[in-house]
């Protein structure tokens, strides 16, 4: 049975579980992606994050792929029945054509990218709209008063933000509160076993605020998921993979084999060990086929031991708690 908590101190609930939809149109055609998306609904997962950008390279000097997952999720939503049931987040600031004001936080970009969103995806209003970088050279100012315009207009209910530091996290909170808004509600940030920078400062700042996190990359781009493993049964592996798998080759070595004397997938370990921790909402897992994701969803009923934790810090150490500690206390 799915589980769900709220997202960050907001009275939104949300699965444990995020279906990511980065692949929809460009590694996963229209009817897997629709596969997968009624899997997912079926399972219980009620969030859906996807961006502007996502659907192809992601790259403005490409004609093909832009917005693509957006009209993917906007087809499937026309079928009816379906809006009402799931959280719908996505994203702006990725350039999406190669004009000045194509891009970043402006409030004339936002509001031209908000149009854009809903009209591919279908809908009138985004639950949670996501700045997925910080755009320093845009004053907070500028950006909270986009974010409350769309707001009032019931186009976006929730803002959430990505790949911010903790110091952008504070500042944007402190602009917010002067403003009476409510600011952040979610911050998406790259957070796996293999990468736990975000410990340092970012989680901190998250709890402080009462702000969710999301945690994309759970298995480290297939780092995670066996790699050892697969690559004995002769499965390719992308260069980058390749070189992390030697860079890490030790600790993957213990890490698979604790999986193995867990009786579980490294994959679903890992996502665990994410939810273990209570600064996180929802990892997000983007499956290239139903099959996958329905895998994924043993993670929910892994329950870790603090023998396992233990273990699992001294394979893949964090940066040695929070800061100013980890390094200075």
């Amino acid at each position: 049975m799915m589980k769900y908590k709220h997202l960050g101190r907001t009275g939104l609930q949300v699965s444990r579980v995020a279906l990511g939809t980065m692949n929809f149109g460009e590694l996963t055609g229209e009817t897997a992606s629709f596969k997968i998306m009624d899997t997912a609904l079926e399972a219980g997962i009620n969030f859906f994050d996807t961006a502007d950008v996502y659907g192809g390279p992601q790259s403005p000097d490409m004609e093909k792929g832009f917005g693509t997952s957006e009209e993917i999720i906007g087809r499937w939503l026309a079928r009816g029945g379906r809006r009402d049931r799931i959280v719908l987040a996505t994203k702006v600031y990725q350039p999406m054509g190669t004009g000045p004001n194509d891009r970043c936080l402006s409030a004339y970009h936002i509001r031209r990218a908000c149009e854009d969103s809903l009209r591919r995806l279908q809908t009138d209003h985004i639950d949670l709209y996501q700045m997925h970088h910080v755009d320093r050279r845009t004053p907070w100012d500028e950006i909270w008063q986009a974010m409350e315009q769309l707001v009032r207009e019931g186009k976006v209910t929730y803002v959430g933000s990505s790949n911010f530091a903790g110091w952008d996290i504070a500042t944007a909170q402190s602009v917010a509160a002067s403003r009476n808004f409510l600011g952040l509600a979610s911050e998406q940030s790259l957070y796996n076993l293999s990468t736990r920078t975000v410990e340092l400062e970012v989680i901190p700042a998250l709890r402080y605020y009462g702000i969710g996190l999301i945690p994309w990359s759970p298995i480290g781009m297939g780092l995670l998921g066996g790699a050892i493993k697969k690559a004995s049964e002769g499965r390719k592996a992308t260069p980058l993979l390749q070189m992390r798998i030697e860079q890490h080759r030790s600790q993957l070595e213990k890490y698979e084999a604790l999986c193995r004397e867990l009786g579980e997938e490294p994959a679903d370990v890992a996502l665990a060990w994410l939810l273990h921790n209570p600064a996180v909402t929802a990892p997000i897992v983007g499956p290239r086929t139903a099959e996958q994701l329905t895998r994924s969803l043993r993670s929910l009923e892994i329950s870790l031991s603090d023998e396992t934790i233990r273990r699992l810090d001294e394979i893949w150490p964090g940066p040695g708690g929070e800061a100013p500690k980890a390094y200075a206390w």
